[in-house]
């Protein structure tokens, strides 16, 4: 998997130089994606957004996974991070829960759930399960995760064993 992490933040630049920035990661993107058609690899890219907000900093993080040639399914993209857009205005805004990255691998005896939380342990983790729907959801401090995950099948929550080291959460859900 190949991993790109770009972090800007805006101090004297102002709008300029975060433009410039973007347009900077975009050539990049596509040069990697390029790439991607070529090896049918993965490819994330991450990055966070700093600016003043309402009485405490406002802080975005966005990303995405782009998959190429994964098990004959073609391109796929999966962005991940807390800017969504605003239904009603159309605009950009930052929630306070971010979305994990999440990657499901169907195993012999198990799938398995992997997600990234830096910052969190396996006591600030809670599970509910409906059916086929995993819904993780983890707090501690000022980090806020929430993702809902669709499984291969229906799963007991009994069965469903969890792991964190290092901010990597792991939910075995045992066939």
């Amino acid at each position: 998997m190949a991993k790109h992490k770009a972090k800007e933040t805006t101090s004297e630049g102002g709008i300029g130089a975060g433009l410039g920035g973007i347009l900077m990661g975009l050539g990049s993107l596509v040069e990697k994606l390029g790439e991607l058609a070529e090896t049918g690899r993965e490819f994330s890219q991450t990055g966070e957004i700093r600016g003043p907000g309402s009485g405490k900093e406002l802080r975005g993080i966005y990303g995405f996974t782009v998959k190429v040639g994964l098990g004959g399914e073609g391109v796929k993209v999966e962005p991940f991070g807390n800017i969504r857009r605003d239904e009603e205005s159309g605009r950009s805004v930052v929630q306070e829960v971010r979305e994990p990255a999440v990657d499901v691998f169907e195993e012999r005896d198990h799938t398995l759930v992997v997600a990234e939380m830096p910052g969190i342990g396996v006591g600030d983790v809670r599970l509910e399960v409906k059916d086929d729907l995993l819904i993780v959801t983890a707090e501690k401090g000022d980090k806020k995760y929430k993702k809902e995950v669709l499984l291969p099948g229906s799963f007991p929550r009994e069965k469903m064993q969890v792991s964190c080291a290092n901010g990597v959460l792991e939910i075995r859900c045992v066939k």
